[in-house]
């Protein structure tokens, strides 16, 4: 099985990636034609049968043919030991923004996994407790969460790094700064973890 790819197909599984991760299910082809900017689905229906045939990814059958795509090998996203991929940014109030051509950041081997990414964060929300605008944090994708931990929640499709409470009065995200105001979470909201906090560090590039 050859395990060495181009540039172009690395890409291509980098995306599939960091989809998966972000939106904790594969892309579907339509979507990856849009995002990667290809002209036709049988340019994506040949990167796809080409990474097949080299073991990184596998196809299944999902609900309506979607979904369908399964990485076959999850330890691609941390090929250099000790390193994760930097997905993207989280901030109060704004959407993860995702990098096209996303980095590897040198971490504690201890949190290599492959459900483990790692992103920057953007604002103050958080001081209190020591996590600082441009700091790096390592979050484990996961869609439920313990009252108390530190998440990474989709709140009508924006993203927020806050302290997760579910209490008998409701679900709430607590800031970690006077100057924040708590988000509480009503019925009619579009609510989601996409994971917890693991790990916070920073000036990495320093």
């Amino acid at each position: 099985m050859n395990k060495t790819l181009s540039p172009k197909l690395n890409n291509f599984l980098n995306f599939i990636q960091r989809f998966t991760l972000l939106q904790g299910q594969a892309p579907s082809y339509k979507e990856i034609m849009s995002s990667m900017g290809f002209g036709s689905l049988g340019t994506v229906n040949w990167y796809v049968k080409t990474l097949e045939d080299q073991g990184f990814l596998s196809r299944v059958k999902g609900p309506n043919g979607k979904r369908a795509l399964v990485l076959a090998h999850k330890e691609h996203a941390t090929t250099t030991i000790n390193r994760l991929p930097l997905l993207g940014f989280v901030a109060a109030g704004e959407p993860i923004e995702a990098l096209e051509n996303p980095e590897m950041i040198d971490i504690p081997p201890s949190l290599v996994h492959p459900d483990n990414y790692v992103l920057q964060v953007k604002g103050d929300s958080m001081v209190d407790e020591h996590i600082h605008d441009g700091d790096y944090i390592v979050v484990r994708k996961t869609s439920t969460a313990r009252s108390g931990q530190i998440v990474v929640a989709l709140v009508n499709g924006e993203a927020t790094l806050k302290c997760y409470i579910n209490s008998p009065g409701g679900i709430e995200l607590h800031p970690r700064n006077k100057n924040f105001s708590i988000i509480k979470i009503n019925s009619s909201d579009n609510f989601n973890i996409n994971g917890v906090l693991l790990y916070s560090f920073r000036n990495y590039l320093n």
